[in-house]
């Protein structure tokens, strides 16, 4: 092993043990005034239980993102290009969990809201790359390898790409680890993707995000002493959204992504059948709720949904062999 995989395992190391650390003061320090996940009525029964737990870890998560990846990035304008993004979204998911707990319901946000934010901080990231990447409006194409120049559709494919990865990933969040389990293999992907890429700092982003998910998962795994909130969700799917962005591979996201695309396109049937024919496709949508009321246990979903993700990350990355 060169030098340079070796410092890329300490960047996920450092991320872990920060996030780890962060997540364990968060538990303590929430639990004494209270602040907690408030449950869905209308979801799973058994979920009903988890009302309480401590809930907003996602800010573990970016501590630990902003601090390790600042420290070890090369080009520090890019790495905090990428961090600052990822706090936008997650901003957005920290009013949606406070206004939560303000209301103590499981309402926050309205969904124009939160959209025309995305919108808005999905078109800066559009017009950054525009003007400061030196791509241009060049995509790279996974299997075909090699760019596709999208021209004037590159500032609504951007803005498309960070709105739907930052809803999928927060649809995603439903079962104890899953999200950031998920996460943490899709970001070690993206990290040897981006070394492959010669995009240096964002593998070593991609890397440290990783790190980060990895410690929040050991105190999110079932049962759950912590939740990411929409705080880490939104957080995530932004930084999972930049990463691919800044190195134009922004179409390996539905490869290895492909859990993040099976959840929002279950919400998306089951809404639609609903609407159309009054009639549900799904037990419940996102789609991991449907396994889970059709008799698989939690955590054997969130193990079934880590397997897919592994073989979607594989084929990702063997695009490019």
């Amino acid at each position: 092993m060169n030098q340079s995989y070796i410092f890329y395992a300490t960047c996920i190391v450092c991320g872990a043990l920060l996030s780890g650390v962060y997540t364990h003061w968060l538990i303590q320090r929430f639990r004494r005034v209270h602040f907690g996940q408030y449950i869905r009525e209308d979801g799973p029964q058994a979920h009903l239980t988890k009302q309480g737990t401590p809930t907003m870890g996602g800010i573990a998560i970016f501590l630990a993102i902003a601090l390790c990846s600042m420290l070890g990035a090369q080009d520090k304008l890019q790495c905090l290009v990428m961090v600052v993004i990822s706090l936008l979204f997650g901003m957005i998911g920290f009013l949606d969990d406070y206004m939560k707990f303000a209301k103590k319901q499981n309402l926050g946000l309205n969904a124009w809201q939160k959209l025309v934010l995305q919108i808005i901080f999905g078109l800066l990231v559009a017009l950054y790359m525009l003007k400061f990447s030196g791509y241009g409006s060049q995509i790279w194409v996974p299997f075909y390898n090699d760019f596709f120049d999208l021209g004037i559709m590159f500032v609504p494919f951007v803005v498309f790409i960070m709105v739907a990865m930052v809803n999928s990933v927060n649809l995603t969040d439903g079962l104890d680890g899953l999200s950031s389990g998920v996460t943490s293999l899709v970001c070690i992907c993206f990290g040897f993707l981006a070394i492959k890429f010669s995009e240096f700092t964002t593998a070593t982003f991609a890397f440290v995000t990783a790190g980060a998910c990895l410690g929040f998962l050991f105190h999110n795994r079932y049962p759950a002493k912590i939740f990411m909130g929409d705080t880490g969700s939104m957080t995530l799917g932004g930084a999972v959204a930049v990463m691919a962005i800044m190195m134009r591979a922004e179409l390996f996201l539905p490869i290895a992504g492909f859990i993040y695309v099976l959840e929002a396109l279950s919400v998306i049937i089951q809404v639609a059948s609903y609407k159309l024919r009054k009639k549900r496709v799904f037990r419940m949508a996102p789609i991991h709720h449907h396994f889970e009321l059709g008799g698989m246990k939690e955590y054997n979903v969130v193990l079934m949904f880590y397997a897919i993700t592994g073989i979607a990350c594989a084929i990702a990355f063997a695009s490019l062999l």
